[in-house]
């Protein structure tokens, strides 16, 4: 069984900007402070249900995955995990730029890059490597949960080396906003999240910074610790 808790890195706007207030109202949750919000007229409007749309994104937070949620390893501390944030997040490197768009992505929604970023690519490969040695091993519960029967064959593989499947080639930049929708939902609440997200004018986003998520227990969201600018 997993253990907790359990933490994240993961790409959150800042909690002042605009893009990080329209994740955090459409998921009715902000992980910087915990607090419960409100979701907004025109959502409720297009899916009276949109708590149950939006089950699935709300624990952990409006974000992008970069390495998994992961219970540490024993011996680790969150202390350590934080450290290593810090001159993860201090080393210069290429800073990803990405143009957002809103989409769907497997049958739920979410920002996503217009088109691939390698330096986006080489940012996640990184994170998933240099924060390995914090990671306690997959228990054979998790990796059931993972359903491996219906992976590909490189999938699993990933699964078994680094405890997720979505790693390496198989990574793809998302900022969830509903959990999976039947197609003939889907429209309308594409539609929906396509004109709020015009409304705020984001042409290019900076993937400038990482932040550390905890999760004290299964029943419990993720909130943000701390998070960490990226050195350029």
């Amino acid at each position: 069984m997993t253990g907790f808790p359990r933490y994240a890195i993961y790409f959150a706007a800042g909690s002042d900007s605009a893009l990080s207030r329209f994740g955090a109202e459409l998921l009715g949750y902000d992980a910087c402070t915990g607090n419960e919000l409100p979701f907004p007229h025109d959502a409720l409007h297009v899916a009276p249900d949109w708590r149950n749309v939006s089950t699935d994104p709300r624990k952990y937070g409006f974000h992008a995955t970069l390495k998994a949620p992961m219970a540490l390893a024993p011996g680790r501390s969150e202390a350590e995990l934080m450290a290593a944030c810090a001159a993860f997040a201090g080393r210069p490197r290429p800073l990803p730029v990405i143009l957002p768009v809103v989409d769907s992505l497997s049958g739920f929604i979410a920002v996503i890059p217009a088109e691939p970023v390698e330096a986006l690519q080489q940012l996640a490969a990184d994170c998933v490597r240099d924060f390995d040695s914090f990671r306690a091993a997959l228990s054979a519960e998790d990796r059931a949960r993972r359903k491996p029967e219906k992976l590909n064959e490189r999938q699993r593989d990933y699964l078994d080396r680094w405890g997720y499947p979505y790693v390496m080639e198989e990574f793809r930049f998302h900022m969830t906003l509903t959990g999976r929708l039947d197609a003939e939902r889907r429209g309308p609440i594409l539609e929906m999240l396509r004109t709020r997200f015009a409304a705020l004018g984001i042409e290019t986003l900076a993937i400038d910074r990482i932040a550390l998520f905890r999760q004290d227990d299964a029943s419990a969201r993720f909130h943000i610790v701390d998070e960490w600018p990226l050195a350029r």
